[in-house]
């Protein structure tokens, strides 16, 4: 599990941020900013029969996303690190399309993939993929060459550089570059649920907010950052695992 210092600085934020909502629910008392007390009641009333399956949806696309990610991001940039020649070849391109800013690319990926899944999927790999690729790309670029010797003079091939050394050494990274990609991912997720579906919580908290239903979009919100969370968690978790030997 995490670090006792890490509970404890998640739990003091969390608190944190319910005593300064409270505060403003009891100053302004308006009902555009319910109690924390009023939503987390109306979360327990209505996630089994109405909001489980916008989270499932929206669970889904992200990791989907995150593994779609990886699958084509770590290869690629564990090619750009091993071979100079790829590098040369595919940095340029890479340093050119990674500025772009994503969101604006939203339009043309629905006109061309439509208003499914597909396009939602897309956005969210465009948003992870490039930091995966670069920091995959650094962390075997960072790798002593004489690592790379002593296991070459065993005999060893190219397939087992990549098993024995380069996949190890650079898990971490890659992690690390997920987790700084989640939070953005999470918020791409959000913009593309308010297009062409009826499920996903972006959808859910749309919906809510235009039925002037503040406690549902409230929790809504929580729950899609309380889904966040649980993923970042999850990775935290998965270094702890498999990058003990850090």
């Amino acid at each position: 599990m995490l670090a006792n210092g890490k509970w404890q600085g998640a739990l003091y934020s969390l608190a944190l941020v319910i005593i300064v909502w409270q505060a403003a629910s009891l100053i302004l008392n308006i009902p555009i900013i319910p109690s924390p007390l009023a939503v987390f009641i109306n979360i327990a009333e209505i996630y089994q029969g109405k909001m489980e399956i916008h989270v499932l949806h929206s669970l889904s696309r992200i990791l989907g996303g995150i593994a779609i990610s990886i699958l084509l991001g770590v290869p690629l940039g564990f090619l750009m690190g091993y071979f100079e020649k790829a590098d040369k070849l595919l940095s340029p391109l890479v340093y050119f399309t990674y500025p772009v800013p994503k969101l604006a690319l939203l339009p043309i990926i629905m006109l061309l993939f439509g208003l499914g899944e597909v396009s939602k999927l897309i956005m969210i790999v465009l948003i992870i993929i490039f930091q995966i690729v670069i920091t995959s790309r650094d962390a075997v670029k960072s790798i002593p060459a004489e690592t790379f010797r002593s296991l070459q003079s065993l005999g060893a091939s190219k397939l087992q550089m990549f098993t024995e050394i380069i996949f190890p050494a650079s898990l971490s990274e890659i992690l690390t570059a997920i987790r700084l990609a989640l939070g953005t991912a999470v918020s791409i997720l959000f913009f593309t649920e308010t297009f062409g579906t009826e499920y996903g919580m972006g959808y859910f908290i749309m919906d809510s907010w235009m039925r002037v239903n503040y406690l549902d979009m409230y929790a809504g919100i929580v729950v899609l950052s309380f889904m966040g969370f649980c993923i970042f968690i999850a990775i935290d978790i998965l270094e702890k695992y498999t990058c003990s030997w850090r």
